[in-house]
């Protein structure tokens, strides 16, 4: 446990961040994402290069940012509190890799 907080504190913290992006992605998203961001899931759009206001809005509030379009038009994702340490690292991550098409 000591040695993932000291990886997150050591140089190149934005790779870190996005590696711990990555790990909370796998462990809490990809029951509806695709494990791979780029591409639609079995529930969920695809949501690689999402910015950090939707990944906050969506995750904490099951909401929209101001002025967003969304993909889709169902509310099927709930909000999720208790992921509001991560998502600094799980937007690191999203918009670490290239938007879909």
């Amino acid at each position: 446990m000591c040695a993932v907080a000291l990886a997150a504190c050591k140089e190149g913290g934005e790779a870190n961040s996005v590696e711990l992006g990555r790990r909370a992605y796998a462990a809490n998203c990809t029951a509806c994402h695709n494990p791979d961001p780029t591409k639609v899931g079995s529930v969920g759009p695809a949501i690689a290069g999402s910015s950090p206001e939707l990944v906050r809005a969506r995750v904490l509030r099951a909401e929209y940012p101001p002025g967003y379009t969304p993909q889709r038009d169902t509310h099927l994702m709930p909000a999720q509190p208790f992921l509001a340490a991560d998502v600094p690292s799980l937007a690191a991550y999203l918009g670490s890799l290239p938007r879909s098409q």
